[in-house]
């Protein structure tokens, strides 16, 4: 807690601490052994981020099912998704005391993953905007921060618009669940703020998100952005939940 209390006092300050991994010390947040270990870049799928073989660019699942409307793979309203690592050990521990401990300092180094993520880079320049997954008014008093718009504050500040895109509830835990009640579980779970359907017609825009389940939150939220008259729709993640972890 005091090491998240000093990191928003100086964001810009490399502070002596162990790395959240190894726990070497000293080192910064995520030492560079440590991701080159456990964060060394995959091949991806371009529609759902799953990985996949050397050379291929898209997943059987979603070369089967274009367009599926987001499950365990399909492409949904997304036009591409990028995803720094698999949600698995280190990460997924990592991933909850960053959002549960809650340890919100850890932003700056897990927004660093994602941006070394191949086709990242590209991807946030090319943005006309930034719009951070949001949460429903009672989970951000429950927490306290959203976890996605401290890390969009990391990539890319000035192209933050967290202020278009509502959530209007909160889908149940869709591990478990089969497809059907998943795509359910998220329709209107999202609608465009009044007043700012115009900062969404013509843009190309870029979800940003701490995890990607299962792929229907993400992809009910681009749809409503589509629908607005968003030309392209993108998402950039921390991690990907892996299928056999579904």
């Amino acid at each position: 807690m005091f090491r998240a209390l000093l990191s928003r006092l100086a964001p810009d300050r490399l502070l002596p601490s162990q790395c959240a991994v190894c726990r070497a010390w000293p080192a910064t947040p995520l030492c560079t052994a440590c991701k080159r270990r456990f964060a060394a870049p995959r091949p991806r799928c371009r529609a759902c981020a799953l990985p996949v073989a050397e050379g291929m660019d898209i997943c059987a699942i979603c070369l089967l099912s274009p367009r599926s409307g987001g499950d365990a793979g399909g492409q949904g309203a997304l036009d591409r998704c990028h995803a720094a690592v698999d949600y698995v050990w280190p990460w997924n521990d990592l991933i909850s005391r960053y959002k549960f401990g809650p340890e919100p300092g850890c932003a700056p180094a897990l927004a660093a993953l994602m941006r070394a993520t191949p086709g990242a880079a590209e991807a946030l320049d090319e943005a006309d905007a930034l719009l951070p997954l949001p949460l429903t008014q009672a989970r951000l008093r429950e927490r306290g921060f959203n976890q996605a718009l401290l890390l969009a504050r990391e990539l890319a500040p000035r192209k933050i618009r967290a202020n278009c895109l509502l959530r209007l509830r909160h889908a149940p835990d869709q591990h478990h669940l089969p497809r059907a009640e998943r795509l359910h579980n998220v329709q209107g779970a999202f609608g465009i703020a009044p007043g700012k359907r115009h900062l969404i017609e013509g843009q190309r825009l870029l979800l940003i998100d701490d995890v990607m389940t299962t792929g229907a939150t993400l992809n009910a939220a681009a749809a409503v952005l589509r629908e607005a008259g968003a030309v392209e729709v993108s998402a950039l993640v921390l991690a990907r939940t892996p299928v056999e972890g579904l």
